[in-house]
């Protein structure tokens, strides 16, 4: 549930993040457009992007979950189990990894843009030997929140029997009084809350000696 959350959301969230930046005022592919009508139209999706985007960010993701409940079963053709689970947490996640992402490319330097731009290469050229591998870290270290917030979303969801640790918690310590499993679980949860960020601290960390 976990993997499949971080591919699709991350997908999307990337995808989201270049189509943020890309639209924003004063970006490189906004200013390349020579109608300015067609600029306003531009800058105007950008800022009905951006503001669904907070408003599900804004959401806890409980309130989320049972507010869609309509659209996952549209989707999925039910309610519940891990198939089910699997649109909540990708709808919640995707616009946190694509803020994420736009925030990463707004901090690239506006320079190296220029120059590239000069040089007159594609959008898509700029997008995938410029931007993404310029906004590397960023997006390391963005990776490393959303995986944690996977891991709580994924324990939250076990409400519709996503399954996971949050489910095996409920399931087997909290409805059958066993205190010791059920806090065991919260252990192994924290271990890997842990072990994501650590893990995604030491990446970071190499990429900087590297440099």
């Amino acid at each position: 549930m976990v993997f499949w959350t971080f591919v699709i959301g991350g997908a999307l969230g990337v995808a989201l993040g270049i189509l943020l930046y890309l639209t924003s005022p004063g970006s490189t592919f906004v200013n390349r457009l020579l109608d300015r009508r067609l600029r306003h139209v531009v800058i105007l999706v950008n800022q009905v992007v951006g503001f669904v985007v907070n408003v599900l960010r804004s959401l806890p993701f409980i309130v989320l979950l049972i507010a869609i409940i309509p659209l996952t079963r549209l989707v999925t053709g039910t309610t519940l189990g891990p198939t089910a689970a699997l649109v909540p947490l990708t709808l919640s996640i995707f616009p946190f990894f694509g803020r994420v992402v736009a925030n990463a490319l707004d901090e690239i330097d506006q320079g190296r843009i220029d120059a590239v731009d000069s040089m007159g290469v594609s959008i898509p050229q700029l997008i995938f030997r410029v931007l993404l591998p310029e906004a590397r870290s960023g997006l390391i270290a963005g990776s490393t929140l959303t995986l944690i917030s996977i891991i709580g979303n994924t324990a939250v969801a076990s409400i519709i029997g996503s399954g996971g640790l949050g489910d095996f918690a409920i399931k087997y310590g909290y409805q059958r009084y066993n205190d010791a499993l059920m806090y065991a679980t919260v252990a192994v949860l924290i271990i890997m809350v842990q072990i994501v960020q650590v893990g995604g601290d030491l990446w970071l960390r190499k990429r900087a000696h590297r440099r």
